[in-house]
């Protein structure tokens, strides 16, 4: 039989105070909280207090939590936050406990890969978006199914592995950044391997009589204490940040803008949202922008730019993202994160081209998505249709552009002055290509090669006049890296767009 939903089991909790309810939430994710605060504070025993806490924290805020929460995300969050609050007392003295443990680490006959980069995975993590955040959590530190995670995020199993993919190369780019250079299936590998270990027998029954109020200790309540006022002191800020937004919207004009990020900016003048210079695909132009959300009809016709980012800024994650010039079906893909070949759209979709601005603290798709339902009335869903697709099949395993990976790590695109088109893929599996491919050739593409490993790959083609871009790159692919698209007809998921009545 099935799991009961965590959310359900948190209700009956908070509604019949039942106490199996909450063991059962414990029983489930006690691993995940303890094995965070171990790695935070770096002593077993206060990762023990500090779990505890954490879990008093979810029983005085079972009746709180909305339905949509994603429980372990949310846990992962309090415990760090709990963490830091018990960090604040005695910041020196865990310092020296923390290098202590993770000298320990090293030492200890555990993989290369997690001794490295152990020290500094929850910094990293904290510097995610709370959606690649819950992913990575979801896949790694619980080891659930692309579609068990696609479930949870409220998207199709391919989305999910396309979240969990973009959140894995963000972590590789900031160890990177720290000297550490890893694969990103080197990260996803040590992680799922090392990242939650068994908590100490008993702590279960203790975090449970804690959470009933019955024998937690003096420290442990005004440690929950503290961690719960962070926690609501986070929140107040945040919302401050919201409120302090700028909605641009068709002719709207309605200005605040947060002085404290952004002093040099007048709460009144309006003039930088149409000075082209703050509309540059540069993060460091954005970085000082105000937060707003503008999405209105383009300014910059036939200049078409694009950026996405995040950067991390008084204890926030500002999910940042620019677009000029952009059509509709690509503020669909940016809303939704899926490709123009997998995606139905309504006959009478606007024709308009737009520009979007968005430097809010929060994830900008959602967002994203409630404009397009209440400005122009789009939902989408997805949905299985039979449709004709391209099967990659394995023709040739010792071509010359297919090769066992090298040391680096990465994706360049580049076209000659005379035609030519060049793509080097580094560390990447066929099946994380298949949406490169289907921009190539305009229809799904169904990996049937059986190649499971990462390869590097190098390519090129030049289309001569006269003839079909499609059936060159088509040739290269086959004489170069051995692979063949083979026609076919399969039911596939698509995101299907329609008008709401």
């Amino acid at each position: 039989m099935p799991e009961t939903d965590d959310m359900q089991l948190l209700a009956r909790f908070a509604r019949e105070n039942s106490e199996p309810a909450f063991a059962a939430l414990v029983e489930r994710y006690l691993n995940l909280v303890y094995s965070t605060a171990l790695r935070s504070v770096g002593s077993s025993h206060a990762a023990q207090e500090i779990t505890q806490a954490v879990f008093i924290i979810l029983a005085r805020k079972a009746g709180a939590l909305r339905g949509k929460t994603i429980l372990p995300g949310w846990l992962y969050q309090t415990t760090r936050l709990t963490a830091a609050n018990f960090l604040r007392g005695e910041i020196r003295r865990q310092q020296r406990e923390q290098e202590a443990y993770m000298q320990s680490l090293l030492n200890e006959p555990t993989p290369e890969t997690w001794g490295r980069i152990a020290p500094m995975l929850d910094d990293a993590l904290e510097k995610l978006g709370a959606c690649d955040r819950h992913a990575i959590v979801l896949r790694y530190f619980e080891n659930k199914s692309l579609g068990e995670v696609g479930a949870a995020l409220g998207a199709s199993e391919d989305a999910a592995k396309m979240r969990v993919n973009r959140a894995l190369e963000k972590l590789r780019k900031i160890f990177a950044r720290r000297g550490v250079t890893l694969s990103a299936t080197l990260i996803a590998a040590a992680v799922s391997a090392n990242s939650v270990h068994a908590a100490p027998a008993g702590l279960s029954l203790s975090v449970i009589a804690a959470a009933k109020g019955t024998a937690a200790a003096g420290s442990t309540l005004t440690l929950a204490h503290g961690a719960l006022k962070l926690m609501a002191w986070t929140k107040i800020k945040t919302a401050a940040v919201i409120g302090a937004a700028t909605l641009l919207v068709a002719g709207t004009t309605t200005v605040v803008v947060h002085r404290h990020f952004h002093p040099h900016l007048s709460t009144t003048d309006l003039a930088w949202a149409d000075d082209p210079h703050n509309w540059q695909a540069d993060s460091r132009v954005i970085d000082r922008l105000p937060p707003v959300f503008i999405l209105r009809t383009t300014r910059f016709p036939n200049e078409r730019a694009s950026i996405q980012f995040g950067n991390a800024a008084v204890n926030y994650h500002f999910n940042k993202a620019l677009e000029k010039d952009v059509d509709m079906t690509g503020l669909i893909a940016d809303a939704y994160g899926w490709n123009s070949v997998r995606t139905v759209y309504p006959a009478d979709l606007p024709a308009s081209h737009f520009d979007l601005l968005f430097t809010l603290p929060e994830d900008w798709r959602p967002r994203l998505k409630t404009e397009l339902k209440e400005r122009f009335g789009l939902v989408a869903k997805v949905e299985k249709r039979a449709m004709d697709v391209l099967y990659l099949k394995m023709v040739n395993p010792h071509a010359p552009g297919l090769r066992p990976p090298g040391g680096g790590y990465g994706w360049e695109s580049s076209t000659s002055s005379t035609g030519e088109y060049e793509t080097t893929i580094q560390h990447h599996k066929l099946g994380d290509l298949t949406g490169w491919f289907e921009g190539q050739t305009g229809k799904p593409v169904l990996n049937q090669t059986g190649l499971n490993g990462e390869y590097d790959i190098h390519l090129k083609w030049k289309v001569p006049p006269g003839q079909s871009e499609n059936e060159v790159f088509q040739a290269a692919v086959r004489d170069q890296l051995g692979l063949e698209f083979v026609p076919g007809r399969e039911s596939v998921d698509l995101l299907v767009v329609k008008k709401t009545p």
